[in-house]
């Protein structure tokens, strides 16, 4: 299990990447076919400036996931909701 934690604009302090680490690493459980992740956290200006994209690399496939939201946790909790439903969609074909 990779997990990629890449910053931009910002320095993410050790709880946020904790929580980066332990709510992609879910990811991991859903489908053991998972290579790495890489997470990409950065700050725009604007009323939604948190972004948080997360690309999980497979073997021929690759899932994204990119989401806004006000803090870098609810980004990071609603892209790994989307990806976590996208992987139990593909297990059941």
């Amino acid at each position: 299990m990779v997990i990629n934690i890449k910053n931009i604009r910002f320095k993410a302090d050790e709880p946020l990447q904790t929580y980066v680490q332990e709510k992609v690493s879910k990811l991991f459980d859903i489908n053991d076919r998972i290579l790495r992740a890489e997470v990409t956290l950065s700050e725009e200006n604007g009323v939604n400036r948190c972004q948080c994209e997360i690309r999980l690399a497979m073997p021929g496939n690759e899932l994204i996931a990119k989401r806004n939201a006000d803090t870098h946790k609810k980004a990071v909790y609603s892209a790994v909701s989307t990806l976590s439903r996208r992987l139990r969609d593909q297990k059941k074909r």
